[in-house]
Parts: structure tokens; C-alpha cells; sequence
């Protein structure tokens, strides 16, 4: 292996992608994943990247009738599930860090330098996309819980936080392995 230095970089952004991609097939696709449940007479809507239980996958959507109302239907909320798009890229910009890291650790250093730029990225849109998802459903958990829904929060909201840890680890490891050792020592005779 040409740079031992690059792998420890090369796992937390793989980590890091997987649990991203984890966070974006969440509901509707992947009802186990979810940001925000709150139950509903004798179901349980789940929210996710691109809808909730019951609609159509598509970018920005609104809080059904039962649990929103105009407070949270607002277009401020609506254009924040827009911003949720957020969470795919990241996992697709940790996904081409994993392929640069491929390089850098089996052939050259360009490819852990571009796998540390791209991991830097991918942990500062996945800072932002955690902060608005966070602010998000938390302002949708508080009023609807205020309105009486037993509304909680949902296992992918932690998945893009440990993404955001392993890329923060990732960014500071593949930055040491840049440092690493590329060549073969010569032997002298």
C-alpha cells in the first residue's frame, strides 16, 4: 500500500457517506428512518428528506393537515424542506472523498489531498443541513406538542449528526495522512 496514512481519513468518510445515505432513503421511502414521528389517531407519521409517511417522495413538501396548521405551512417551513436536499449531497461529496482517498491510499497524494478538500466540504454542508433539520423539526416537535401531539424525534436526525462527527475525525485524519509516506524507501547497496 502506497500511503498507510490515508486509510483511517479514507474510513470515516466512507462512515460518514454511509450513514448520510442511511439519512436520505428516510421516510417515505424508508419508514425505520425518520427526523420527526408524530402519532396521529391510530398511526404514526414519520418525516423524512423527502416527504412524509403517506406522500409522494418529492423535495419540499408542507406538514399534513392533522399535525400542521398555517404556524408550520408557512413558506418559511416549506422552503426549509427544500434546504434537506442538503443531506444527499453530503453523502454524495463523502462518497467522491472515498473515492480520492482509494487513490491517494493506493497510489498518490493528489488523491488525499482532494479526499481532505472534499471531506472539509461535505463536513461544512453537513453542519449546515444538521442545523437547519435540527431547527426544523424542533420547532415543528415543540408546536405540535403544544397543540397536544405526543410528537419525537427520530433516529436519522442523530445519523447525520454521527456523519458529521466521522467527517469532522475524517477531515483531521485524511489532513495527517497527507503528510504520510508516499514512496517505497530505496535500497541501498
Amino acid at each position: 500500500m502506497a500511503a498507510g496514512a490515508a486509510v483511517p481519513g479514507l474510513f470515516f468518510a466512507f462512515a460518514a457517506m454511509v450513514l448520510l445515505i442511511f439519512a436520505s432513503v428516510s421516510s417515505p421511502t424508508w419508514e425505520r428512518i425518520s427526523f420527526l414521528n408524530a402519532p396521529t389517531g391510530g398511526t404514526t407519521t414519520h418525516f423524512g428528506v423527502f416527504g412524509y409517511t403517506g406522500s409522494d417522495t418529492h423535495v419540499g413538501w408542507f406538514f399534513p393537515g392533522a399535525l400542521g396548521d398555517s404556524r408550520i405551512n408557512d413558506h418559511l417551513f416549506h422552503n426549509l424542506t427544500f434546504v434537506l436536499i442538503l443531506i444527499p449531497i453530503a453523502a454524495g461529496l463523502s462518497g467522491l472523498a472515498v473515492l480520492f482517498g482509494l487513490c491517494g491510499a493506493a497510489y498518490h497524494r493528489a488523491g488525499s489531498v482532494f479526499m481532505t478538500l472534499l471531506t472539509a466540504l461535505a463536513f461544512l454542508v453537513t453542519l449546515v443541513v444538521w442545523v437547519i433539520e435540527m431547527v426544523l423539526f424542533g420547532i415543528a416537535r415543540n408546536h405540535m406538542r403544544d397543540r397536544g401531539i405526543n410528537a419525537t424525534w427520530g433516529n436519522a436526525n442523530w445519523l447525520v449528526l454521527g456523519a458529521l462527527v466521522s467527517l469532522f475525525l475524517g477531515f483531521f485524519a485524511s489532513l495527517c495522512g497527507v503528510f504520510g509516506r508516499y514512496s517505497r524507501r530505496r535500497a541501498t547497496y
